[in-house]
């Protein structure tokens, strides 16, 4: 349950790091007809989209995980992830931004993007949810992060909940972006930009703390490696 309840935090507060990337998409949604009504339909069924491929992730890569369930494994996999957001914090210079267009992954990543534009441009309700769909594929280093918990899980299940609690997590901020689109101005987004970096920090050595098996609920609860139990027959 613990490790549902972290899934479900790092998706809460690393839900600021969403609106900055994810935000101009949520804030850009066609809707139908612009009243409140309509606009909570849209964030349901596009929101909706952006979980399910979360969830896939975690189907994914919890069947991954499974040959490295080791508890020991999934604390180093916690620590590289907490070392990794720190480093992202300390060296901002975007990766994404050094993928040449031309390579695979820049094509990948180049497609979704265009087929999102194409999207936005129709009001449709299958619309609505195949942006949500790829809107979960572009990169982000917080849905990495969960990836990365996603495989310490080691399960299948576990890992599909695990990117399941996540997405709520990021639930609240991601559909007030949809609901509050007209009043969210460009300032307040530029403020939200600014603190997103001390958030990432936090998380980094929230995964580090968790990493070290401090034996402190919640935060870095203990993990017991079982060993298996041999019996000496006795003629």
């Amino acid at each position: 349950m613990e490790l549902f309840i972290t899934a479900f935090a790092i998706g809460l507060f690393g839900s600021f790091h969403c609106i900055a990337m994810c935000g101009p998409i949520a804030f850009a949604l066609p809707v139908k007809n612009n009243t409140p009504f309509f606009r909570i339909i849209s964030g349901v069924i596009y929101n909706i989209g952006r979980i399910a491929t979360y969830v896939l992730f975690g189907i994914l890569f919890g069947y991954l995980g499974q040959g490295i369930s080791m508890a020991t494994t999934q604390q180093v996999i916690s620590i590289f992830i907490g070392i990794v957001f720190i480093l992202s914090v300390l060296f901002p210079k975007s990766i994404i931004n050094k993928i040449n267009p031309t390579s695979n992954v820049g094509f990948f990543i180049s497609k979704i993007k265009n087929n999102l534009g194409k999207l936005l441009h129709s009001t449709s309700t299958l619309n609505l949810l195949l942006i949500g769909l790829l809107n979960g594929l572009l990169p982000c280093g917080l849905v990495y992060a969960a990836i990365g918990g996603a495989i310490a899980t080691g399960n299948v299940f576990q890992g599909a909940l695990f990117m399941f609690f996540f997405g709520i997590g990021t639930l609240p901020m991601m559909f007030s972006a949809v609901l509050l689109s007209n009043f969210i101005s460009i300032n307040f987004r530029n403020k939200v930009k600014k603190i997103i970096p001390f958030f990432i920090l936090l998380l980094g050595f929230l995964f580090i703390l968790r990493g070290l098996n401090l034996n402190i609920p919640y935060l870095s609860p203990k993990i017991n490696v079982e060993r298996p139990f041999i019996t000496n027959c006795v003629k």
